[in-house]
């Protein structure tokens, strides 16, 4: 039975996911383009909106580069590099660990404030409030790895993870299997992070994939035309001299 949900959650669930991902995200945008947005209620208790939302913007941006590249990185290329499995291990549980908090106590600033304030509350939607409440159990359940990460310090729980992600893209049959034996800690984490694939497109998570990342390579100059000179009232309706 054990092995049977193994397979359904870590072997099947992942690519149902990533499907409801894809398509969902290009139909909502096709279909509904006018919905695709964040939403936002910034003239409601503004200044707990700005500070929650910087801290965890900023800590959920380096929480998920620091799992793609650490996930989806080959292991044989950090064997070539000559970085360890046990220094990897390392620096997830400080950097992850520390931009993980940053992002948990924005996660609270904001949720606090969506469930906690009576006209925020009134114009938050369900989908709101469970995105909230999904992504700060997230964020606390990674939290929660790093005291069993400590009894790991070889990296061999890492290595088990990224195995298993890495066999997902590429079709491993026997991917489920190398997270069989993984800490119920972790595959908590995992199949509530494959949920949220599938909540994204029906969200407000979607403007994520809005960010305007052309500024960065946009000239750092604005071609601004001079308007013309206002024509006098003498000027107006008299025959050119001649």
């Amino acid at each position: 039975m054990a092995g049977y949900l193994d397979t359904l959650v870590f072997g099947i669930y992942p690519y149902v996911a990533l499907a409801v991902l894809v398509v969902g995200s290009v139909v909502r945008y096709d279909r509904e383009p006018y919905t695709w947005r964040s939403g936002s209620s910034q003239l409601l208790r503004r200044r707990q909106l700005i500070a929650g939302s910087v801290l965890f913007h900023a800590g959920v941006l380096v929480v998920f580069v620091g799992h793609l590249v650490g996930l989806l990185t080959p292991i044989g290329i950090f064997e070539a590099l000559g970085v360890t499995h046990g220094f990897k291990q390392l620096m997830a549980i400080v950097v992850g660990g520390m931009a993980g908090a940053v992002a948990l106590v924005g996660a609270t600033m904001l949720a606090h404030r969506r469930f906690f304030d009576a006209r925020v509350r009134a114009q938050s939607s369900f989908s709101d409030n469970l995105v909230i409440a999904i992504l700060w159990v997230q964020l606390a359940l990674g939290l929660l790895t790093i005291p069993v990460s400590l009894g790991h310090l070889d990296g061999a729980e890492m290595v088990r993870l990224m195995a298993w992600a890495q066999g997902i893209f590429t079709f491993d049959p026997d991917a489920a299997s190398y997270v069989a034996g993984a800490h119920p800690i972790f595959k908590l984490h995992l199949f509530l992070g494959l949920t949220i694939f599938v909540i994204f497109p029906f969200t407000r998570l979607v403007h994520m994939l809005s960010v305007p990342i052309r500024y960065l390579w946009r000239p750092g100059y604005q071609v601004v035309r001079s308007r013309p000179a206002p024509r006098s009232r003498a000027g107006r309706g008299s025959s050119p001299a001649r």
